[in-house]
């Protein structure tokens, strides 16, 4: 299967190293935006083709994995799916609700394969848990989350500046949100959020809390910053009804700290590789992937009922 991945960024390169290891699957374009950089990220990778257009790279693929800042998601995703090849669109798929819906609807309107990148579905560590929620053996009672980061300045997670602005609400709690609904099951039904002060350059609130609730009553606290100067990432705690789980992206302990062995849940412990084999998979059977477009728009309304609550003006549209 020929794949382009369009974004030479540090996630870009995240798909990169795991689609090295995916059988049959050849990356024939890279399209990024710094062509010097981008020019750099090929050969590093041994892709034959880059380019800025990605009218060029999709020509010379199959599938086309956006790795793209946030704001290019969904003129991009259409692109894609317009030119009736597959797509992957990381995390967030949009930064609206209205054009999340849009591009929902392009892909049942095309028929193509339509993932998004919510990774944490793919994360052992999450899978981990919700084999045992499907299986009657836990109920989530309460999720409490911390998403921390430090980014005073516009860089990305490699350290280098970013063209575009990251965001706390439509990126990093899309996470969470979407992961919450997956694991209890449930569509959320209410929720609140409040945020701290807007930057000054960036234009962007630098700290938030959210809380949410399902119909049956199970809980999620998330608390989310790019003021934090320490452990950066994700970190879960699951308070279950049959044990209490800590989990930190690939890795997965007990309350008690003690580590759960994971190297059986799945074919492999990187997370975005288990998500980029979902997507191929997908294709090759010609079936719906976990994480699909239609699958994440619950999240995405969340996320613009959310904004509405914190930044009421902002998007009304929305």
């Amino acid at each position: 299967m020929k794949i382009c991945v369009a974004g030479q960024g540090a996630f870009g390169q995240k798909h990169l190293d795991a689609l090295k290891r995916i059988p049959e699957v050849e990356v024939t374009s890279l399209v990024g935006g710094n062509q010097d950089a981008t020019a750099e990220v090929a050969k590093k990778y041994g892709i034959p083709h880059f380019t800025g257009d990605l009218a060029e790279g999709i020509k010379r693929a199959d599938a086309v994995i956006l790795t793209t800042p946030t704001q290019m998601h969904f003129r991009q995703g259409e692109q894609v799916m317009r030119a009736g090849k597959h797509v992957l669109i990381e995390i967030p798929i949009a930064d609206s609700v209205s054009d999340s819906e849009k591009l929902a609807e392009i892909a049942k309107e095309t028929g193509v394969t339509a993932m998004a990148g919510h990774v944490r579905r793919f994360n052992p560590s999450h899978q981990w848990i919700h084999k045992r929620v499907e299986r009657g053996e836990l109920k989530v009672l309460q999720m409490d989350v911390q998403t921390y980061f430090f980014r005073r300045t516009n860089t990305n997670a490699a350290g280098k500046p970013r063209s575009w602005t990251d965001h706390l609400l439509w990126h990093h709690a899309a996470h969470t949100v979407d992961l919450f609904q997956y694991q209890a099951g449930e569509v959320i039904s209410d929720c609140y959020a409040v945020q701290g002060p807007v930057h000054p350059t960036l234009g962007i609130a630098m700290d938030m809390g959210i809380v949410m609730k399902t119909p049956s009553g199970s809980l999620c606290t998330l608390s989310l910053s790019f003021n934090n100067d320490g452990p950066i990432g994700s970190f879960f705690r699951y308070i279950c009804d049959n044990g209490t789980y800590n989990a930190y992206y690939d890795d997965l302990a007990d309350g008690k700290k003690n580590p759960i062995d994971l190297s059986k849940v799945d074919v492999s412990m990187d997370g975005i590789e288990i998500e980029d084999r979902e997507f191929v998979a997908a294709i090759k059977e010609k079936r719906e992937p976990n994480s699909s477009l239609a699958q994440v728009l619950p999240a995405m309304r969340v996320l613009g009922r959310l904004e509405q609550i914190i930044d009421p003006q902002r998007r009304a549209h929305a």
